[in-house]
C-alpha cells in the first residue's frame, strides 16, 4: 500500500470514528429527550391521579382521570393484587420494587418494560397507604422516531466516511506533492549523477524546509564535487611538468653513461630537486584532502605558543631568516595540529620572500596572528587569488612551491570560523592577517 493510500485510509478511519461517536452521542441525546417527554406525560398523569377519591373507591379499580387517557393505569395493592379499569386488557408487570412502593418502603420510579408485543414506559408511585398506582404508556411512536433517526444517522455516518476518504486522497495528494518532487529529484540525481538538480521550495512548513535542506545538500555536494574535480585537474596539471622533466632527466641518465661528470651531477641534482618538489606537492594535496574530510574535536589552545613553535621550526628550515616577534598570550578554541600547519605555511611563505637583510615580523594578540615580510609585495591584480589552490603569481613562477601552502592556510582558517587576508604593506612587503573568530572571548 502506498504512503498516499495509507494517509487517506488513516484520515477516513479517523473521520469514521469521529462520525460514529458523534452519531452515537446524538442518538442517545435524542432518545433521552423523547423518553423525557414520555416521562413528563406520565408524571402529569400521576399528579392528576394523586387528587383522586379516597381508598374506599380504590377497591373498584384505579381512579380515572382525563390526564391518563392514552395510557394504562393499574392499581397495585401491597399484597400484590392488581385491579384495572373496565375493558383494559393490558396487565402491567409487577416487580419487587413496585410492591415495596405499595408497602410504603420505596419511592416513585420509571422503567421500561415489554408486555407481549407492547413496548411500554411505566411509572410506579405511592398513592394511599397500602396502595401504589402504575401507569404505562406505549413507546410505539417513540420507537418509530428513534428507528428513523438511527437509519438517518447511519447514512450520514456512511456518507461522512466516503467524503472523508475522498478528502483524504485529495489532501494526501496535495500534502505529498513536495515529497513526490523530492523523490523525482533524488531518482534523477541517482540516474544522471547531475548534482545541479533542484526542487521548488516555496513553503515554510516541514515539507518546505525539507525541500530547502535537500537543495542545500545538493548544492554542497555539487560544490564538493566541483572542488574535487578542480583539485584532480589542477593536481594532474601541476604533476605533469615535474614528471615530464623527471622522466626526461632519468632517460638521459639511463641512455648515456658517458656524460661528463659535471653534467651528470647537474642532472642528478635536478632529479633530486624534482623529487622533492613532487613530494611536497603530494604532501600538500594529502593535507588539503585530509582537511576537507577529517574532523578533530577542537580544544583550548594557546595561539601564541603554537606560533612560537612554528617560528622555531621555520628558523631551522631557513637558517638565514631572522624573526622579530611580539607574542601576547591568546587563548583560542581550535585543533593544535592544523593551526600549527597553517601558521607554518604563513611563516614559510614570508621567509621565502624576505630579503637577507630584513626581518620577518610576527605578532599575536586577541586571537589574531599578523605576519609581515619586507619582500617585493603582491601585485594588486594577484591579491584576490593568492589563497586559491595552485595559484602562482607571475613573480613566483620561477621559485619553488606548489601553490597550495596559502590554500591550506585559508582552509584551516575557515574550518575554525576565521579568516585570512593578504595586504600590501606600506613601505613594501606583504602583511598576512590570520584571524580566528570569537577568539578574543578566550583571551586572558
Amino acid at each position: 500500500m502506498s504512503f498516499r493510500a495509507r494517509i487517506a485510509l488513516v484520515a477516513a478511519a479517523a473521520v469514521a470514528i469521529a462520525v460514529v461517536a458523534a452519531s452515537g452521542v446524538v442518538y442517545l441525546v435524542v432518545k433521552d429527550q423523547l423518553y423525557s417527554s414520555v416521562d413528563s406525560s406520565l408524571r402529569s398523569s400521576m399528579d392528576r391521579i394523586q387528587h383522586s377519591p379516597d381508598v374506599g373507591d380504590l377497591e373498584h379499580g384505579p381512579p380515572t382521570q382525563s390526564g391518563v387517557f392514552g395510557g394504562y393505569p393499574q392499581l397495585l395493592r401491597q399484597d400484590g393484587a392488581v385491579s384495572q379499569q373496565p375493558g383494559q386488557t393490558l396487565t402491567l408487570p409487577v416487580s419487587d420494587r413496585d410492591l415495596r412502593i405499595a408497602q410504603g418502603n420505596s419511592d416513585t420510579y420509571f422503567r421500561t418494560a415489554r408486555v407481549g408485543d407492547n413496548h411500554i414506559r411505566m411509572i410506579t408511585f405511592p398513592y394511599q397507604p397500602g396502595y401504589a398506582v402504575q401507569i404505562a404508556r406505549p413507546l410505539d411512536e417513540t420507537d418509530r422516531a428513534l428507528s428513523r433517526i438511527k437509519y438517518l444517522l447511519f447514512f450520514i455516518a456512511a456518507g461522512g466516511v466516503l467524503v472523508a476518504a475522498g478528502l483524504g486522497l485529495a489532501v494526501s495528494r496535495t500534502a505529498l506533492t513536495p515529497v513526490r518532487r523530492l523523490t523525482q529529484a533524488t531518482e534523477t540525481v541517482a540516474e544522471t549523477r547531475d548534482l545541479s538538480e533542484r526542487i521548488e521550495a516555496d513553503g515554510k512548513d516541514e515539507l518546505g524546509r525539507l525541500a530547502t535542506s535537500f537543495n542545500a545538500m545538493l548544492a554542497a555536494l555539487e560544490e564538493s564535487d566541483r572542488a574535487r574535480s578542480q583539485l584532480v585537474a589542477d593536481a594532474s596539471h601541476e604533476l605533469r611538468t615535474p614528471l615530464t622533466s623527471l622522466r626526461t632527466n632519468i632517460e638521459v641518465l639511463a641512455r648515456d653513461r658517458q656524460l661528463p661528470p659535471g653534467e651528470r651531477e647537474r642532472l642528478l641534482s635536478d632529479v633530486v630537486e624534482q623529487l622533492g618538489e613532487m613530494t611536497t606537492l603530494i604532501s600538500e594535496l594529502i593535507e588539503l584532502a585530509r582537511g576537507e574530510q577529517h574532523r578533530v574535536e577542537p580544544e583550548d589552545v594557546r595561539l601564541d605558543l603554537v606560533t612560537e613553535t612554528a617560528i622555531e621550526r621555520t628558523k631551522r628550515n631557513r637558517p638565514g631568516v631572522e624573526f622579530a616577534t611580539d607574542l601576547h598570550e591568546s587563548m583560542v578554541h581550535g585543533v593544535p595540529e592544523t593551526l600549527d600547519r597553517a601558521l607554518g605555511n604563513l611563516l614559510d611563505n614570508a621567509a621565502k620572500w624576505s630579503p637577507p637583510d630584513e626581518q620577518v615580523e610576527v605578532s599575536v594578540q586577541n586571537g589574531e596572528v599578523v605576519v609581515r615580510d619586507h619582500g617585493p609585495g603582491i601585485d594588486e591584480e594577484d591579491l584576490p587569488y593568492v589563497f586559491d589552490r595552485f595559484y602562482r603569481a607571475r613573480s613566483a613562477r620561477g621559485m619553488p612551491g606548489s601553490g597550495l601552502g596559502l590554500a591550506i592556510v585559508r582552509q584551516v582558517a575557515q574550518a575554525h570560523g576565521g579568516t585570512v587576508v593578504a595586504e600590501r604593506a606600506e613601505g613594501g612587503g606583504t602583511i598576512m592577517r590570520f584571524r580566528l573568530n570569537g577568539a578574543a572571548e578566550h583571551n586572558s
